[in-house]
């Protein structure tokens, strides 16, 4: 098989190009490859899905056959800088180059040390005390062993269409049933779960301008009544905007009044923003939106540029609770502030505050709405377009015979043959969810929208 061609030829800013039928033939090879050594559990693999991936940057993505896609995923919002951003990509390479590993909670690195200078800079208000982690799940696991911790009541409030993340810890508070339900046994079950607020979904009986304060009301009775929610409830676990449910934005004075609420209750109000944080959803931080300082701050995602790498902040006199280390950390890892991803994420926070990635992300975000709604908001499958900043969906809905989910899949199937990546959210599937880098240009945006346009029109 021929090399693929170097990356430094793809252009950030390219447009789809594609040469064979996708996936190509080169895709499909690496994929009965992939299918012969991982277990059938991880990658799904059909006729029109996936593609397997040589190089990226920017906004552009190049498949093994030499195809190029507008990726408007940004990876799963890890990407919101652009694939490969040249400074993030740069102290990846000095860093390895000096110290490739270190030993995280014992001979920690110089890199661990400045990035969590920079992330005590940059967390909101009162948020200056980190565990650094690997993925979001893990980060989301350390903010439930603080809660417990530093109040000493293992129950949670979580809400209808969380996600946040698959280890058990996490997977308890995750909302979707077919994740939870073949490991229910093994699970905490600490959950009490309350709706999150959809105006464009009330519970019934419930008026859209209501949803909030009935969502509030029912939180208030859980805190109320330490037997309502089966245990003592020490926190409130929330994603400002939610993200695999389909870049769900709860009304306005909602996380105020949640904040007021566990303030004046004495739980902990832990704010994920795992997908949302850096920048996303138009503010630094999707809390700053409404002056919201959480106790305990999950991020991840966007924060490594590419590497992995999570990290949980809180209050330094909540953090406290885990008590100074004697030689043997109650919670680490390996890899525990590894150097080279910890350089990738200082590089990447630098990139943040300088090019004013929030305020970009915010511009964009209402440039992206106003073309999805003038191509897609007529059609009898869109049910809605939503979000904030660069973290969208456009929910389809049961039509022509066919199931929301199918109009989805058909959306993500169809765009990809016309070299645009785009995935699916929600609680079914019926979302197509957005998630571009923050660099995608104008006629990038253009294309993903014709893509998806036309994909519902197949």
């Amino acid at each position: 098989m021929a090399p693929a061609p170097a990356v430094t030829d793809l252009d950030p800013a390219a447009l789809p190009l594609l040469r064979t039928p996708v996936p190509g033939p080169a895709s499909r090879a690496w994929l009965l490859r992939l299918r012969a050594v991982e277990s059938a559990n991880v990658t799904a693999i059909d006729e029109a899905f996936p593609v397997v991936w040589s190089a990226a940057r920017g906004g552009a993505v190049r498949d093994a056959d030499g195809n190029v896609y507008v990726d408007a995923t940004g990876a799963f919002g890890v990407a919101l800088l652009g694939h490969g951003h040249p400074e993030v990509v740069a102290a990846v390479q000095r860093q390895a180059a000096a110290l490739l590993h270190a030993m995280g909670d014992v001979h920690p690195a110089q890199a661990k040390v400045e990035l969590l200078e920079s992330l005590q800079r940059a967390a909101p208000a009162g948020l200056g005390s980190t565990v650094l982690c690997t993925g979001g799940s893990e980060a989301v696991e350390v903010a439930l062993k603080t809660a417990l911790l530093a109040t000493g009541k293992p129950g949670v409030i979580a809400f209808s269409g969380a996600y946040h993340g698959l280890g058990h810890g996490a997977l308890d508070a995750t909302s979707r049933r077919e994740f939870r339900d073949p490991f229910w046994p093994q699970l905490a079950r600490n959950v009490a779960w309350v709706p999150f607020p959809r105006a464009d979904r009330p519970p019934l009986g419930v008026a859209a301008h209501d949803v909030a304060a009935h969502v509030l009301s029912r939180v208030d009775e859980l805190l109320s009544d330490p037997s309502a929610g089966g245990v003592p409830i020490g926190a409130v676990l929330v994603e400002p905007v939610q993200g695999r449910a389909g870049a769900v934005v709860p009304p306005e004075g909602f996380l105020r009044d949640l904040r007021t609420l566990c303030s004046d209750r004495g739980v902990l109000l832990i704010a994920d923003e795992i997908f949302t944080g850096l920048g996303r959803t138009g503010a630094l931080w999707a809390c700053d939106r409404e002056g919201v300082a959480p106790d305990l701050l999950c991020i991840g995602k966007a924060l490594g540029g590419g590497m992995p790498l999570s990290a949980c902040l809180g209050r330094p006199e909540v953090m406290a609770a885990w008590g100074p280390s004697r030689g043997e950390a109650l919670h680490t890892s390996t890899f525990l502030g590894h150097p080279v991803a910890c350089a990738a994420a200082t590089a990447a926070l630098a990139v943040v505050a300088r090019d004013g990635v929030p305020a970009q992300a915010d511009v964009a975000g209402r440039l992206w709405l106003d073309e999805l709604r003038g191509a897609l908001g007529s059609h009898r499958a869109v049910r809605a377009i939503r979000g904030t900043g660069l973290m969208m969906g456009v929910e389809l809905r049961d039509c022509s015979g066919q199931s929301a989910r199918t109009w989805a899949w058909r959306v993500v199937t169809g765009a990809l043959r016309r070299g645009v990546v785009v995935l699916p959210a929600g609680a079914t599937g019926e979302v197509v969810q957005l998630t571009p880098p923050v660099v995608l240009t104008a006629a990038q945006r253009t294309v993903v929208v014709a893509a998806i346009a036309a994909a519902l029109d197949d």
